[in-house]
């Protein structure tokens, strides 16, 4: 058995399916980032330890949580609100809590998009960390999501897990996007002036997530990155397969890929004021 921690914010949506998928652990933890909606109304129904919480950011929250709320079980899992647990992948991990071997399992995302598993253009599988020994990983941010840090070897379970990434509706991914991309353009200008691309992870990384990351350092150096990231998803990784949802998916990161280039701009070009000396326009300073 191992205990599971929900985050959540504005969730009112999704957090009924997602506690129930969860209720396999007898251990639930729902973390939320002070809520303006009925997320925490709703899990206050539940069987469950609700917890609230300022969001910070993401690495932030995570460690703050595993440090903060102790939970009944040595492994834990993180699932967020707009994801589920499987009777599958509960038990393979429930399994794998018991192995002495590693200290975190990672586990792939299956993204649900307008009703269809997006298969292709999402570079499946993505393996996110989810499961692992408490005290044995810690979480630091980078751009607008979270690292891991682990003190100990990893594997990967088989089973995965649902994504409906899109389940709160189009224009709430919009919303959520258009704040993510402003972190990713800061996160971006960090990279390109302290990493270098390594060659080795690219072609020969031990794993997905070794890979995927080379990856990422490269593509923050490609001119017309957002063209160039609708080609591979789309037709070099086969979304078109995917049919009107495939297309749909790739366009939407190539939207988001250049509004995080527009930011990048923006930062780099555009003055930013100064709390000290800005004065409103047609007036002039106190004296």
């Amino acid at each position: 058995m191992f205990s599971i921690y929900i985050l959540t914010y504005n969730e009112e949506l999704d957090i009924a399916a997602c506690i129930e998928s969860a209720m396999l652990s007898d251990d639930i933890i729902v973390v939320d980032s002070c809520s303006s909606d009925r997320t925490v109304e709703i899990a206050s129904r539940y069987p469950v330890r609700v917890v609230q919480h300022a969001f910070e950011s993401h690495g932030r929250q995570r460690t703050w949580m595993l440090e903060s709320i102790p939970p009944k079980h040595e492994w834990v899992y993180i699932l967020e609100a707009d994801e589920r647990m499987t009777k599958e992948l509960f038990a393979e991990a429930t399994k794998a809590s018991l192995s002495s071997d590693y200290i975190g399992y990672y586990v792939a995302e299956r993204v649900i998009f307008m009703n269809r598993w997006i298969r292709r253009s999402t570079q499946y599988p993505r393996y996110q960390l989810r499961l692992f020994r408490h005290g044995k990983v810690w979480f630091s941010d980078y751009g607008h999501t979270e690292r891991e840090v682990c003190e100990g070897p990893t594997s990967f379970l088989k089973e995965t897990y649902p994504h409906y990434t899109c389940s709160k509706g189009l224009s709430r991914w919009i919303e959520k996007h258009n704040r993510y991309s402003t972190d990713e353009a800061k996160e971006t200008l960090r990279q390109l002036e302290k990493e270098k691309i390594d060659w080795s992870d690219l072609f020969f990384g031990k794993s997905e997530v070794e890979r995927r990351r080379a990856l990422k350092d490269l593509s923050l150096r490609l001119p017309a990155r957002p063209m160039l990231r609708f080609f591979y998803m789309y037709f070099l990784l086969g979304g078109f397969l995917d049919g009107h949802a495939g297309f749909a998916w790739c366009t939407l990161q190539t939207f988001y890929e250049y509004l995080i280039l527009l930011k990048v701009w923006e930062i780099k070009h555009l003055p930013q004021p100064s709390l000290d000396t800005a004065t409103p326009q047609g007036t002039t300073a106190a004296k």
